[in-house]
């Protein structure tokens, strides 16, 4: 591997809890894990569906709900438009099922073509709808809130479009039949964390709703919309959202249903593939294990597959579509590996120093347009600043931009695109991840231009990398009940991280397997365990006697039988701070 520099020096903080706070020792969960929640803002309230954000608060469902209900009521086709994303995949997946329940008659998705549509509901994804299915109505999921011209297209086109997404709005809406949105400017709704397939969920309960403020349920059952709770909960591990309460609600019923064995069998045959035991199941097993499977399909082919997967009602075509999205992922692995090497080569090549640049901007005309966002993300981790990497297309440079904690994305690109007008063709996003592409002959100009004005964003402060714990953890805490009890709970995911305790102990002995992972034994308050480190560079011979590691607590399973073990994520050679 290229000897690119790697980041700055972490500063480790242990998270601060509230003030009086005790944890006394309880049956039901140990006091080490009350700590962590305490820490997390955890609070008392269970994550029951009760406990979920009302709809009322939602101002933009009023009239997507009455379009929609017109629609079913005209047996009119419905075309829901996804993303080509994990979270779009199960949105959409979501959508066509859980209007499918509520009456719809004429239901169908298209999803947009990564490499020949682009992002969106584009004019030309319009005009092969239209062709196909003149007269419909066009349900977004996931996107279309920056989609001026494809709506426009849609009315010139005869379609109505409803829009239901998360993703900021710029400077101009679509004009659509009708918006929702949590991030819209001037919304009530009190969560601004629902991704794509928590926002056409609450759609989906605004519908119900009105159907049964209508008399239609009078002496009948309503359509069960807790079935479709596996799919909100893998999309919104997948999308990387914040996990504030309302969000933790969703993922935590959902991962129930999946324990209980109530998952549709897409996920099912995707957790079986992924040798993941579903009544085990975690966030964590959606993030690393799901996900990415998922996302593969959108990443290297056609994300239709991955929708067909979710939809799919057939345990042999389920389980075939699960094969073929877990080749995917495998092919994608194998070119992002080779992506990440030449990125880090371009590191070197341009002289970009960890410590002389704000943003790191890596180009090549060889990259695969589905597994940019991958390679900034590595360069994040690996240098911690924002990255930007862009593939070649015939439309110019098309690329994935990732940041870091207390940088805006979204706003760095609109201030450089105000500053700098002829440089990006468009661009869209968050704080966190955002996606642009450049005319042609424009990278220098932009490579130039990110540097100014990242440069007035991106602080000494900013680039120092803090990593939280837990505290520290004692031989005695660690124990199958905590491994247990983190197993299950949470759920974890961003801004409700897993638990990670600081360790003191002599390391033993250390040796390398598979190539990439360090086994090793150590010596932790007078008891001899095993710990697991992946994908580390660590020079097994070249580790210290002792060491201050932050570690998670994993559980196990070896032929049946469970146990606690520790995964390794950073070693600090000395105990002083």
């Amino acid at each position: 591997m290229p000897s690119a520099e790697p980041a700055n020096t972490l500063r480790i903080e242990q998270r601060k809890l509230p003030d009086g706070f005790f944890a006394p020792a309880s049956a039901a969960m140990p006091a080490v894990l009350a700590r962590v929640y305490a820490a997390r803002g955890g609070t008392d309230r269970p994550l029951s569906l009760q406990n979920l954000l009302p709809l009322q608060g939602f101002s933009g469902l009023d009239a997507a709900t009455r379009g929609l209900a017109q629609a079913i009521a005209e047996a009119r086709m419905i075309v829901v438009v996804g993303d080509f994303d994990a979270d779009g995949a199960t949105g959409t997946a979501v959508a066509v099922r859980g209007l499918r329940m509520l009456g719809a008659t004429q239901v169908s998705f298209r999803v947009p073509n990564r490499f020949t549509h682009g992002y969106g509901l584009s004019p030309a994804l319009v005009d092969e709808i239209a062709d196909t299915n003149p007269g419909c109505l066009l349900l977004t999921v996931d996107q279309g809130t920056s989609s001026v011209a494809g709506v426009a297209r849609a009315k010139q086109r005869g379609l109505d479009v409803i829009v239901s997404d998360h993703h900021l709005p710029g400077d101009e809406l679509p004009n659509a039949l009708a918006i929702v949105n949590p991030n819209l400017t001037g919304e009530t709704f009190a969560s601004k964390n629902l991704c794509g397939v928590g926002t056409v969920f609450y759609l989906l309960l605004s519908l119900r709703a009105h159907f049964r403020a209508q008399g239609d349920y009078t002496g009948i059952a309503e359509p069960a919309l807790v079935e479709l709770l596996d799919l909100v909960a893998l999309g919104t591990v997948a999308d990387l959202v914040s996990l504030d309460f309302n969000n933790r609600v969703l993922v935590e019923q959902g991962l129930k249903r999946m324990r209980a064995g109530a998952a549709c069998l897409g996920i099912r045959a995707l957790l079986s593939v992924a040798g993941v035991d579903i009544k085990h199941v975690s966030a964590s097993d959606l993030a690393f294990r799901i996900a990415p499977r998922l996302n593969a399909a959108g990443r290297m082919d056609d994300m239709a597959i991955g929708i067909q997967c979710l939809l799919c009602d057939e345990p042999s075509r389920a389980r075939a579509f699960a094969e073929s999205l877990s080749q995917l992922n495998r092919e994608r692995r194998e070119l992002q590996e080779d992506m990440q090497q030449q990125a880090l080569t371009l590191v070197e090549r341009r002289s970009i120093s960890a410590h002389s640049s704000s943003v790191l901007v890596v180009a090549d005309e060889e990259f695969h347009q589905g597994i940019v966002g991958l390679v900034a993300s590595k360069l994040v981790e690996r240098f911690h600043r924002p990255a930007i990497a862009l593939a070649k297309t015939e439309e110019g440079w098309r690329g994935s931009a990732r940041s870091i904690a207390g940088l805006h994305l979204r706003d760095a690109l609109a201030e450089l695109d105000t500053q700098f007008p002829n440089i990006m063709l468009r661009f869209g996003g968050h704080a966190m991840a955002a996606g642009l592409t450049l005319h042609a002959d424009a990278l220098g100009a932009f490579r130039r231009a990110a540097e100014h004005v990242f440069s007035n964003h991106v602080t000494p402060e900013l680039l120092q990398q803090v990593i939280y714990t837990d505290g520290e953890l004692t031989r005695a805490e660690f124990t199958l009940q905590l491994a247990q009890h983190i197993r299950l709970g949470g759920p974890w995911g961003q801004q409700f991280p897993e638990p990670l305790f600081e360790i003191n102990a002599e390391i033993i002995d250390a040796k390398r397997i598979a190539g990439r992972h360090l086994k090793l034994r150590l010596n932790w308050q007078q008891s001899v365990v095993s710990a697991i480190w992946f994908n580390t560079e660590q020079n097994a011979s070249a580790l210290p006697t002792r060491a201050r590691f932050l570690a998670q607590v994993n559980l196990e399973e070896y032929q049946g039988l469970y146990s606690p073990s520790l995964l390794i994520r950073h070693l600090i050679p000395t105990l002083n701070h």
